[in-house]
């Protein structure tokens, strides 16, 4: 596989179906992503799995923001979270316990839930939480569609130490699309291998599956692995939880320290640092009262 095809998200469209299709190869992206945890094999896996959902959904959006996907569970993988934007940056982590051996959804997670967060820079978030179900991230989202979106919804997933490859596939919204064509797309589909995912470029994927639609290919995007983190917002939070709480903390250890899970960046305020933001508060209060 050439360079030109890694880190990237591909569009299409089957012309006379109402079916639109994606594919994402996350390359330096997931190893990014997994640079920074010491992820057990499983666990790296379904990250894989995770942030290239996260992209094939975000790129569905028709606004400036964000898409989160998460998994909260009482299971070895308590919990799992990837975040995308529309511009095609994505993060996400894991957190786990013990040793994590191969399974379905039931034993990596447990009892859990998935939760598929829409966040517009502008205006009020969507939220829809649904329990978690399936055998697979694939059959859990595919029945969370189903269930929250009517819309058919088919994805499939290859995940290896270097890569993670995703294609989606879907209905378009409001289509009254015939049901045999979506049964033979989702026919076709499902003879990919996890070899030619992860070895061919997107467009001989295509190809190879649906030479005989009618089908639009649009240009590549470019993915980055990117964090949204910042001191202005970890300053933000700090403010929420109060002078009195945070001085108790300075008192006991001298430093409030603020870490972020998605990018292992430090954050540390001192005695000053905090005094000055919340001075700094207080004038942002007033004047906005003013």
């Amino acid at each position: 596989m050439t360079t030109d095809y890694k880190d990237k998200l591909t569009r299409f469209l089957f012309e006379d179906l109402g079916v639109r299709g994606e594919i994402v190869s996350l390359d330096n992206s997931f190893q990014d992503a997994l640079a920074l945890h010491n992820y057990p094999t499983i666990v790296a896996e379904q990250l894989g799995q995770m942030l290239a959902s996260s992209l094939l959904l975000s790129a569905t959006l028709k606004f400036d923001g964000s898409l989160i996907i998460q998994i909260q569970g009482d299971g070895p993988i308590s919990m799992l979270v990837a975040q995308a934007s529309n511009q095609q940056t994505v993060r996400g982590l894991a957190h786990w316990d013990g040793d994590i051996k191969a399974g379905n959804l039931t034993s990596l997670f447990g009892d859990g839930r998935l939760t598929l967060t829409i966040k517009p820079n502008k205006g009020k978030a969507y939220q829809g939480i649904v329990a978690l179900e399936g055998e697979s991230l694939a059959e859990s989202l595919e029945a969370y569609f189903k269930q929250s979106e009517q819309l058919k919804t088919r994805l499939w997933f290859a995940v290896n130490d270097q890569r993670a490859v995703a294609i989606l596939l879907q209905e378009l919204p409001a289509h009254q699309g015939e049901p045999a064509d979506w049964q033979r797309i989702e026919m076709l589909a499902d003879t990919v291998t996890s070899k030619e995912l992860l070895e061919l470029p997107p467009e001989d994927v295509i190809h190879r599956l649906f030479h005989e639609e009618l089908i639009r290919l649009y240009d590549p995007q470019d993915i980055e692995f990117k964090c949204d983190c910042s001191k202005e917002k970890v300053e933000a939070s700090l403010i929420t939880l109060g002078y009195e709480d945070l001085a108790e903390l300075l008192q006991e250890k001298g430093l409030v320290e603020v870490d972020c899970d998605f990018c292992n960046k430090h954050y540390q305020f001192d005695l000053i640092d905090i005094g000055q933001l919340f001075s700094q508060g207080s004038k942002n209060i007033s004047n906005r009262q003013h």
